[in-house]
């Protein structure tokens, strides 16, 4: 009996969603690596330092364990959420109740992608900051929500203009995400205030994604959406241990916030996963111990890379700003290309730097690139002499 040809196609939800950004870089990355050519990658921010030895040892000592080998609890072990929440305590001077306000994740853009499907209906308005870590984008689509977008503008320090949220009627809820991803901006308590003020106003959710929250320049450190008053009845955040301690790999964060909120992710999650490997939380319990002179001298590390980057691309003519905090760079293209794509693929083919285009981001993030500093020194002064020859 011969087979019949089946016509399989994926569905509209999917059809309707762009390649993934990161995933389209890194198939050009290894095509030419591929080919032999010695590619500097300021591309995906991911960072390049091993994870910290004690948290490696508290992974290997749980993983020997047969008692970490079952289904994890779906809301995590309870001392995780114990010392997240008085690790936060320190960090922002805000409680949180380990047993409603914190739930553990695989990895933040899990959990990111997972909450809208608690919490919007299909065809409900979503406000999304343009540009935007792509990841937003699909979860809001996945989940059948309409997208308003709100462009970021450099003459307004890459933060949302707070009067034309106030002019968007009938949002479901809104994405902050500071420090930010792609533009490196960062938010003030002030700036807060006055969201959730609006917010709760206008009973808009209000999703504040934190992952960069411990990685900050010249000792300035980004504040948390809920230091406000009221912020948790309006707000959830997400929390990451990849960047703080170097776990990109690792997959694990959390959400936190409004207890209302923090349940219907919940109930998503225990429907789609089976929570995280317990030898893992037990590693991330480690690594919330660590040392915060270890976390000074990655900051350290981070700010002479991009001291680096920025005086080595002045001093070829391309003068940027230098970022407040995460790890990276993002720049007006070079006025000899026409638009961010362009740029990518120029840097690319005739320098071998991999680079992020900003229409990536969104179309507010045309006419701009992005760069990461999660390489060496000496990778970022030679990436510079590259660039030299074609700017």
């Amino acid at each position: 009996m011969m087979a019949t040809d089946f016509n399989i196609e994926f569905s509209e939800r999917l059809k309707a969603l762009p390649p993934y950004l990161f995933v389209e870089i890194d198939k050009a990355k290894r095509a030419a690596k591929a080919a032999g050519r010695d590619i500097i990658d300021l591309g995906v921010g991911d960072p390049d330092l091993p994870t910290p030895q004690h948290i490696i040892d508290a992974l290997n000592k749980a993983a020997q364990s047969p008692a970490n080998h079952h289904y994890a609890f779906d809301a995590g072990l309870p001392q995780l959420r114990t010392d997240i929440a008085q690790w936060f305590n320190k960090r922002f001077g805000v409680s949180l109740d380990p047993d409603s306000e914190i739930y553990p994740l695989v990895g933040s853009k899990e959990g990111l992608a997972h909450l809208p499907l608690g919490i919007i209906n299909p065809g409900e308005k979503v406000i999304l900051t343009d540009p935007a870590y792509p990841a937003y984008r699909a979860s809001i689509n996945f989940a059948g929500g309409k997208i308003i977008n709100l462009p970021l503008k450099e003459s307004h320090d890459f933060v949302p203009d707070l009067k034309r949220v106030e002019q968007i009627k009938d949002a479901k809820f809104m994405y902050v995400n500071y420090p930010n991803n792609p533009t490196s901006a960062t938010a003030t308590k002030e700036f807060y205030q006055e969201l959730v003020a609006i917010a709760r106003a206008k009973g808009i959710i209000l999703i504040s994604d934190m992952a960069y929250s411990e990685i900050y320049f010249d000792g300035i450190k980004p504040p948390s959406i809920l230091e406000v008053e009221g912020a948790k009845d309006i707000a959830i955040e997400f929390h990451s241990f990849s960047k703080t301690y170097n776990m990109t790999g690792w997959r694990i964060g959390w959400a936190c916030g409004n207890r209302t909120l923090i349940a219907a992710l919940a109930k998503v999650k225990s429907n789609f996963d089976s929570g995280i490997f317990q030898a893992i939380q037990l590693a991330a319990i480690a690594a919330l111990k660590t040392d915060p002179r270890d976390l000074d001298d990655l900051r350290n590390l981070y700010q002479e890379r991009r001291d680096c980057l920025i005086n080595g691309l002045r001093s070829i003519g391309w003068k940027i700003p230098p970022p407040k905090a995460a790890f990276y760079v993002w720049a007006k293209i070079p006025k000899s290309f026409n638009d961010s794509m362009e740029t990518a693929k120029a840097f690319l083919e005739k320098t071998d730097i991999v680079a992020t285009p900003g229409v990536g981001f969104g179309e507010a993030g045309e006419g701009y690139i992005r760069m990461t500093i999660t390489v060496p020194k000496d990778r970022i002064a030679l990436a510079v002499e590259r660039l030299r020859k074609v700017l």
